[in-house]
């Protein structure tokens, strides 16, 4: 390795002489150069195309998101989570958004998050009627199997959704893959109003999931004691009705 010299001549002044001053210019060119890339460094960074979509459709920005997607942005783009357009729009409930992403002939209305969740699955959970029904008036497939949106819909007590769904045909046993019904979510939630919806549609106290819960235990382990009481007296009821 090269000896670095700590002589006080490594510390003079450069020379003046015709060959310093010929050097000059190129100094000049050099530092120059090297302000104008510290320059472009400080500029600050412009956001991506991708990042920019995902914010308009967070905040139902319908004219930033129709701008985008017109220079070619892909309505089934996903963010950093792998979370897609369509199913954010849903989970923000950005309606304007969601309208204009189901009416782009590109727009895969089922695509699912990492999660298995799909937009109609969001909606249900958030409780957007108007996606809900945007998504069904597209065909989006209301009997997904395993989890299901009326799964969704049940398990935050969302009667209004609840009952769009059961009106499309929406299997009320549904049964996710571990066994667990929309009436066990409605349970589990203390969600008395929705117990009795999907009671009235049809729906089977007796069944049990995976592990051999019922709702009626589902409701008795969250301790919801008003669904446990509407459950047992309806289950009363059928056993007096089967005699």
């Amino acid at each position: 390795m090269r000896n670095i010299s700590t002589s006080n001549a490594a510390f003079q002044p450069a020379s003046t002489g015709p060959a310093a001053r010929a050097l000059a210019p190129a100094r000049r060119l050099a530092c120059a150069a090297a302000l104008a890339c510290a320059a472009l460094v400080a500029l600050p960074a412009h956001a991506a195309p991708i990042d920019s979509l995902i914010k308009s459709v967070k905040f139902d920005d319908v004219s930033g998101v129709n701008k985008l997607l017109a220079k070619g942005m892909d309505p089934n783009s996903v963010d950093n989570e792998g979370m897609p357009l369509l199913v954010i729009a849903a989970r923000e409930q950005s309606d304007k958004v969601g309208a204009a992403l189901l009416a782009n002939p590109k727009t895969d209305i089922e695509i699912q998050d990492k999660a298995g969740e799909n937009a109609l699955m969001m909606a249900s959970l958030v409780g957007d009627l108007n996606f809900v029904n945007l998504l069904i008036a597209k065909d989006a497939e209301i009997n997904k199997k395993g989890w299901a949106p009326l799964h969704y819909a049940a398990a935050n007590g969302h009667d209004d959704i609840v009952k769009v769904l059961l009106d499309h045909s929406a299997y009320v046993d549904a049964g996710s893959p571990n066994g667990t019904t929309p009436l066990m979510m409605a349970a589990r939630g203390g969600h008395v109003s929705t117990v009795k919806l999907l009671l009235d549609n049809g729906a089977d106290l007796t069944v049990k999931n995976q592990i051999g819960m019922t709702a009626l235990d589902f409701a008795k382990t969250y301790k919801e004691p008003d669904v446990v009481e509407g459950l047992t007296a309806r289950m009363q009821q059928t056993q007096q009705q089967k005699k």
